[in-house]
């Protein structure tokens, strides 16, 4: 008897899916989910199309002005962190 998985708890084993770290009996309860909710279908289906796309794109610098700016903002925050303490 295969039991039925909410989406909450198929959300939550979506990572080790896509990656193909579930044990064949896992696989099989999660695919029977997906088969059967048309909504984790779409996010499965959406996030495998976006990591091919990922896969397949060449790695892109970041600009240096952009650079700066994020390096300036993670400093703000991190003196934030520092003086609430």
């Amino acid at each position: 008897m295969t039991l039925l998985l909410s989406c909450k708890q198929f959300l939550t084993e979506l990572n080790a899916y896509l990656d193909e770290e579930t044990s064949a009996e896992e696989r099989s309860q999660l695919q029977s989910h997906i088969n059967e909710c048309p909504n984790c279908w779409v996010v499965v289906d959406t996030t495998q199309k976006t990591m091919r796309v990922y896969k397949g794109a060449e790695p892109q610098a970041v600009p240096q002005d952009v650079s700066e700016r994020l390096m300036a903002a993670l400093r703000r925050k991190m003196a934030d962190k520092r003086g609430g303490c």
